[in-house]
């Protein structure tokens, strides 16, 4: 992790700099608390309807996420796709959710501030495997940021 915090402090300036050198990085207990990597990424996501296989919900695009063209990240991209498919595969505490496969379109990009849409459905299970599909569009213009394909397998259905 003190790699991932010296990563950081290398990009960020300013009041995300001072953010950055706070921050307390303890080691990573996996399945019983979220990483660092699902807090920054997904940090903001607002759930707006929650049913079963279907997750809608909202993202404002933070300073945090963009890159040098002022520009929403693919790794963030990436990772709202991450996050929402397996939220939507989630099926309780007995699954494990392992992402087997992913595949992210990139359409157009999303910037500063802008208000985005974030629907994911879960299009079937077999077995321990579920397929998804997250759709990215932003709520004012309607265009589409990013659209992905996300494949996970629960590691305890065999069991």
């Amino acid at each position: 992790m003190e790699k991932a915090r010296e990563f950081l402090e290398k990009y960020t300036t300013g009041e995300a700099a001072d953010e950055v050198s706070r921050l307390r990085l303890p080691p990573h207990r996996p399945l019983a608390e979220s990483s660092f990597y699902e807090c920054f990424g997904g940090r903001g996501v607002r759930l707006d309807v929650l049913r079963p296989d279907l997750i809608s919900s909202s993202f404002k695009v933070p300073p945090r996420l963009l890159g040098g063209d002022g520009n929403l990240t693919m790794g963030a991209i990436s990772t709202l796709v991450d996050l929402l498919g397996a939220a939507v595969a989630y099926q309780g505490e007995d699954s494990w959710n392992l992402s087997a496969d992913m595949s992210i379109s990139y359409i157009s990009p999303a910037k500063l501030d802008d208000e985005l849409e974030i629907l994911a459905r879960c299009l079937g299970r077999r077995g321990g495997y579920s397929g998804t599909h997250v759709l990215i569009r932003n709520k004012i213009t309607g265009a589409v940021v990013a659209e992905g394909r996300h494949s996970l397998f629960d590691a305890r259905s065999n069991l």
